[in-house]
C-alpha cells in the first residue's frame, strides 16, 4: 500500500488532479502523522495508519463529502479551524473578505468589531488575532457557535473574540455600537439549491441559501439596520456573490454609506464589498 494508490482512488472518482494531491496530502498528515518533511527524510509510513486514510479516501470519493468535514478541520488564513457538518466550510474567497477588514480597522485605530453569521469563527478569529480589536461574532445557529467557541480556544482569543446567539441584530444590546461590522451572510437563490457543487450541499443550508429569488435578503437588512449599529464614520463589509454587487452597492448608499469599494477575487468577480457611515 502507497500513498499513489490513496491519490489514484480520489482521481479515479473525478477529482482534478491537483485537488486529488492536496487532498492526499492532508489525509496523509491527518491519519498518518506524516509531514512533508518525513517524506524528504525517507521516514517510513505505518501500515495500519496508511489503511485508515485509504478508508478514507474511498469515503471521499463514494461520497463527495468534503475532505474537511472527513478530517475535521479546514485551513484558514495559514491556520487549521475546527469544522463540521454544522458550519461553512471556509473558503479562499473570504480571506480577502478578513484582510481587507484587518486593512481597515489598523488604518482607522478601530477597537470594536462586529462578525455577522460567525459560523466556525474564522473572520472574527482571525481579526482578533491580527488586530487589536475585540470582535463580537454572532449567528443563529447554536451547534455553529459551538465550534466558533473552541476554535477561539484553540487560538487563545477567549477574550478578544466572543460569540453570542443572535439573529442578525436581534441580540444587540441597548447602547451597543461597533467601529465596524462584517459579515459573509448567505447568498444563494433557492432556485440554484439542485446546480451548486456537490461538496457544497455538506454545507448547512441555512449558511447557504436566501428566501429571496436573488439572493439579497441579508444585504439589504443588514444595510438598513447597521446605521443603528456602528459608530460615526464605522465601517460595513460583506462577501458578495457574482452578480450582485450593484445591488448590494444600491443597498448601501441608500442607508448612508458612502467610499464605496468593491473588490474582485482571482477570478474577476466582485467578491468583497466595503462603505464608510457618513
Amino acid at each position: 500500500m502507497s500513498i499513489q494508490e490513496i491519490l489514484k482512488i480520489l482521481t479515479d472518482s473525478g477529482i482534478e488532479p491537483r485537488e486529488a494531491n492536496i487532498e492526499t496530502k492532508m489525509l496523509v498528515e491527518h491519519f498518518c502523522d506524516f509531514s512533508p518533511t518525513d517524506l524528504i527524510l525517507g521516514k517510513k509510513l505505518d501500515y495500519e495508519k496508511l489503511k485508515i486514510a485509504k478508508e478514507k479516501a474511498k469515503l471521499r470519493a463514494q461520497t463527495k463529502q468534503p475532505i474537511q468535514h472527513i478530517i475535521g478541520y479546514a485551513h484558514f488564513m495559514s491556520e487549521k479551524f475546527i469544522v463540521n457538518p454544522d458550519v461553512l466550510i471556509p473558503r479562499d474567497e473570504t480571506e480577502i473578505l478578513v484582510r481587507k477588514a484587518i486593512t481597515i480597522i489598523k488604518e482607522n485605530n478601530f477597537k470594536t468589531a462586529l462578525d455577522i453569521g460567525t459560523g466556525s469563527g474564522c473572520i472574527a478569529c482571525m481579526i482578533a488575532k491580527n488586530t487589536e480589536c475585540q470582535v463580537l461574532g454572532t449567528d443563529i445557529s447554536t451547534s455553529a457557535l459551538n465550534i466558533a467557541l473552541d476554535n477561539a480556544t484553540r487560538f487563545h482569543l477567549n477574550n478578544k473574540a466572543l460569540f453570542r446567539k443572535s439573529d442578525i441584530f436581534s441580540n444587540i444590546k441597548p447602547g451597543e455600537t461597533f467601529d465596524i461590522i462584517i459579515s459573509n451572510p448567505p447568498y444563494i437563490p433557492p432556485s440554484e439549491r439542485y446546480d451548486i457543487q456537490t461538496e457544497v450541499k455538506f454545507d448547512p443550508e441555512i449558511a447557504l441559501f436566501t428566501g429571496d429569488e436573488l439572493g439579497l435578503e441579508f444585504y439589504e437588512k443588514i444595510s438598513r439596520q447597521a446605521g443603528s449599529i456602528l459608530k460615526k464614520h464605522g465601517y460595513l463589509l460583506f462577501e458578495i456573490g457574482k452578480g450582485q454587487s450593484r445591488d448590494v452597492k444600491e443597498f448601501m448608499t441608500y442607508n448612508g454609506f458612502e467610499n464605496i469599494e468593491i473588490i474582485k477575487d482571482l477570478s474577476g468577480i466582485d467578491r468583497v464589498i466595503s462603505g464608510r457611515l457618513v
